[in-house]
C-alpha cells in the first residue's frame, strides 16, 4: 500500500527511489527499528523487461513482481511508502542559528537537536519530509539511439546486458550495433552464447586491433550505416542498412548512453569523479555529511542483485552513523541530568546546614559534566 499522507514525524532515514537498492536498504533499516520513508515515483528502469536474471532464488522473476514483493516486505516492518517525486533536498536549518524549521529532538520538549546533519525532503506534491539521513537510490535512464525499431523493441529482443539476457537468446543469430565505444567488447563477450554474431560498426571507426580481435573470435563485420531494425509479426527479423540490405537477425544488442538520475545529489553538492559520476565510499557515503547513494545512480554496472547489496551496505553504514549520534546525545542528556541532580543535592544539604556554598555547587556541577543542551536520539 502506498502512503500519500504527510505529517510532522522526523524520519531517521528517507530513501529516495524504490528499486532494488532503495527497497533493500529500507528492509534492513526497518528491521533495525528505524523510522524510514521510501519515496517512489513508480518509474523503474527495467520496466520494459519481462524477466530479470542472475539474482539467486529470483532468477526469471518479472521485475515488477520483485518490486511488489519488496514493497510488501518493507511495509511489514513499518516502513512508509510514499508515491510521489522528490523535487529537492535541503539541508535543515541549523538549530544553533535559531532557525525556524530546525528538527525537534523527538521527545516532545520543543527543544532542538544539536548534533548531526538533517534534511528537508521536498516532494512535488507539496509535502515536506524531515529526515536525519538521506539515501538516494534513483537509478539511471537509458538514452537510446534514434534508429527506428530500437525503442519499440527495447527490453524484448533489443537488449543491453549479456549477463542479463544473452542466455535467453543463446545459439540464435545475434547482432551488435556499434552505437557506443563499448560495443566491441560486448560483441566479443556475446560469442560465448552464440557462434553467429554479426558486428555492425555503424557510427564507430574500428581500429586494426578491433578488427583482428573480432575476426579471431569468429565474428563477422558488416559495414554500412544502420538505418532501421526490421520487425515483422511482433518479432525482430533483421538489421536494415542504408544501402537497402537486410541482414537477418533474431536479437540485437547495443550499449545505451546511461545517464544517472543524480539531480538531487548535484543539488546537494556531492563530489564527482573524472567521468562525472557521483563518488561514494564502499558503503555508499557521499562527500556530503548525512547523504548516501546506492545502485545505478552511482554505478551503471550494478545489476539488480548488486544494487540490492549496495542498498544493504548503505543501510548498515547509515544505522551505524545514527547510532553514534544517538549515543552522543544520550551521553549529553546523561551528563545534564547528573549535573542537575548533583546541584540539587548540594543545595538541599546546604539549606539544611545553613552553609550554602555557591562555589562548591559550581564545582559539583562541573564534575558531573556541566550543563549540556539536550538533544534527541531520533527514537
Amino acid at each position: 500500500m502506498i502512503d500519500t499522507t504527510d505529517d510532522n514525524e522526523i524520519h531517521d532515514v528517507v530513501v529516495v527511489g524504490a528499486g532494488a537498492a532503495g527497497l533493500n536498504a529500507a528492509l534492513v533499516l526497518g528491521r533495525a527499528r528505524r523510522r524510514v520513508a521510501v519515496i517512489d515515483a513508480g518509474e523503474p528502469r527495467n520496466a520494459p523487461a519481462a524477466h530479470m536474471h542472475g539474482f539467486l532464488s529470483r532468477d526469471g522473476l518479472p521485475p515488477a513482481t520483485l518490486l511488489e514483493l519488496g514493497r510488501a516486505e518493507v511495509a511489514r516492518y513499518g516502513v512508509r511508502l510514499v508515491r510521489d517525486r522528490v523535487e529537492r533536498i535541503d539541508p535543515r536549518p541549523r538549530p544553533e542559528d535559531g532557525a525556524e524549521g530546525a528538527l525537534d529532538d523527538g521527545l516532545g520538549s520543543g527543544r532542538t537537536a544539536e548534533a548531526g546533519p538533517g534534511y528537508h525532503v521536498r516532494l512535488t506534491g507539496g509535502s515536506v519530509l524531515r529526515a536525519r539521513r538521506v539515501l538516494v537510490a534513483t537509478g539511471l535512464r537509458d538514452e537510446l539511439p534514434g534508429i527506428p525499431g530500437v525503442r519499440e523493441r527495447w527490453g524484448r529482443d533489443v537488449l543491453h546486458c549479456p549477463y542479463c539476457h544473452a542466455y535467453e537468446v543463446r545459439d540464435q543469430p545475434l547482432a551488435v550495433l556499434g552505437t557506443h565505444p563499448g560495443a566491441v567488447h560486448q560483441a566479443l563477450l556475446l560469442r560465448q552464447w552464440s557462434d553467429d554474431v554479426v558486428f555492425f560498426p555503424h557510427a564507430l571507426d574500428l581500429t586494426a586491433d578491433d578488427r583482428e580481435r573480432l575476426a579471431a573470435r569468429g565474428l563477422s563485420v558488416v559495414e554500412g550505416q544502420v538505418e532501421r531494425l526490421v520487425v515483422d509479426g511482433d518479432r525482430l527479423r533483421g538489421v536494415g542498412l542504408a544501402d537497402g540490405r537486410v541482414v537477418p537477425r533474431d536479437a540485437a544488442f547495443l550499449f545505451p548512453r546511461m545517464v544517472p538520475h543524480d539531480e538531487l545529489l548535484a543539488g546537494l553538492g556531492c563530489a564527482r569523479d573524472d567521468n562525472g559520476w557521483v563518488t561514494t565510499d564502499r558503503a555508499g557515503r557521499t562527500s556530503v555529511s548525512g547523504v548516501w547513494a546506492a545502485g545505478n545512480v552511482v554505478d551503471p554496472r550494478a545489476q539488480v542483485v548488486a544494487a540490492a547489496g549496495m542498498g544493504s551496505a548503505a543501510a548498515f553504514a547509515i544505522n551505524t552513523d545514527l547510532l553514534e549520534e544517538d549515543v552522543e546525545r544520550a551521553v549529553g542528556r546523561h551528563r545534564a541530568t547528573a549535573a542537575v541532580t548533583a546541584t540539587a543535592t548540594l543545595t538541599a544539604a546546604a539549606t539544611v546546614t545553613g552553609t550554602a556554598d555557591a562555589t562548591g555547587a559550581a564545582e559539583v556541577t562541573g564534575a558531573a559534566g556541566g550543563s549540556v543542551r539536550d538533544g534527541g536520539d531520533g527514537r
